[in-house]
């Protein structure tokens, strides 16, 4: 590939990869230095890149995965890295402060209840998702899955509501 193709990567991948950094780390400032290192890299590596092993936006994304991993590692804060890996925390955040507690409930007894357990366990009992997977007997990404799949009903569910 040529310089033009980078170009054309990073116009194409940044707000995303920008996007996927700032759901999974708390300060804006780590998360631009991390969008950086990815594109760095991406620039780098770009003479090695396979199209037939896979597309450019699996190829720049599993770059983007690893440097959050790695960045994770290098603050050694391992029980954070799974945590923060697997919460949708802009849905999270926005669901929690935009909506009433009553149309919180409402909405969560909408939810079948194995998906509306997972809820309770993560933010009532404060327990990590790999503490919830224990506890209902389903594997950690199984777990995950439901709770984001949750996070996503429950605010089609409130959004319903309130429109």
């Amino acid at each position: 590939m040529t310089s033009p193709d980078m170009e054309q990567i990073y116009l194409a991948y940044h707000d995303k990869v920008m996007g996927y950094i700032r759901a999974r780390v708390h300060g804006y400032a780590d998360a631009e230095d991390l969008c950086a290192d990815v594109f760095e890299k991406v620039q780098r590596k770009l003479p090695d890149y396979d199209p037939s092993k896979a597309s450019v936006s699996t190829w720049v994304f599993t770059i983007t995965r690893n440097t959050v991993i790695d960045f994770f590692r290098r603050m050694k804060h391992p029980e954070e890295l799974d945590e923060n890996m697997s919460d949708d925390s802009e849905v999270e955040e926005g669901l929690l402060q935009t909506e009433t507690l009553g149309e919180l409930a409402t909405a969560l007894r909408r939810l079948p209840q194995q998906l509306m357990d997972i809820i309770v366990l993560r933010y009532y009992d404060r327990k990590t998702l790999t503490e919830i997977a224990g506890i209902m007997g389903l594997s950690y990404g199984a777990t995950k899955l439901r709770h984001q799949n949750a996070l996503v009903l429950l605010k089609e569910y409130m959004g319903a509501k309130s429109a």
